[in-house]
């Protein structure tokens, strides 16, 4: 075979990879949006909510560029987790985005400190992945029904749950190593 056939099918052997990637990461957003407990509306209202409120808060004149706010919202409660430097800053954010669109509550669990470190967020990415998946493992948790957001080693869960599903996710939560601390911000379904 020559070198521009080998060329040629290298490539596309390489686009079709993508395509694969691209198709299985599809299938299982599908898979978890068809499982989740709020309706399609909501999970779209919500992402709707956070672009709203990121974008509120990244040009709110009040909010030093310093400050590391996230904003997470589960079927219309938005969780504000992060570090700011003082109090003022803290309540700041969730004025800012207390009057958007589909916002029913805010869980403000903004901390006052420095911003952490590119260390400590990968670290956070990692118990976040370790959590998530003891949910999904465990039989009594609808595990794709919880939301995991992890900031400093603390863990926030939210979602809607049933019955004491919301206490062994806790539970679960707790056991895992690296975790400091686990935040409920469920709703009662």
């Amino acid at each position: 075979m020559n070198i521009s056939k080998l060329m040629a099918l290298t490539a596309a052997i390489l686009l079709l990879q993508g395509c694969a990637a691209a198709v299985v990461a599809g299938g299982a957003t599908a898979a978890s949006a068809a499982n989740d407990r709020r309706t399609l509306g909501s999970q779209l209202d919500d992402n709707s909510i956070v672009i709203r409120a990121r974008r509120t808060i990244g040009t709110a004149e009040s909010i030093p560029d310093s400050s590391n706010i996230n904003v997470t919202s589960y079927n219309g409660v938005v969780l504000l987790t992060g570090q700011v430097n003082n109090n003022t800053i803290k309540q700041q954010a969730e004025q800012q985005i207390k009057d958007t669109p589909g916002v029913r509550d805010i869980h403000n669990q903004i901390r006052l400190g420095n911003s952490t470190s590119l260390t400590t967020r990968t670290r956070d990415s990692w118990i976040t992945t370790k959590v998530k998946t003891q949910l999904l493992a465990d039989d009594d948790v609808a595990g794709l029904n919880i939301k995991v957001v992890t900031e400093n080693a603390e863990v926030f869960l939210m979602g809607l749950v049933q019955g004491p599903e919301a206490d062994k996710a806790v539970d679960i939560a707790r056991n895992v190593d690296g975790v400091a601390r686990v935040i409920k911000a469920f709703e009662r379904r």
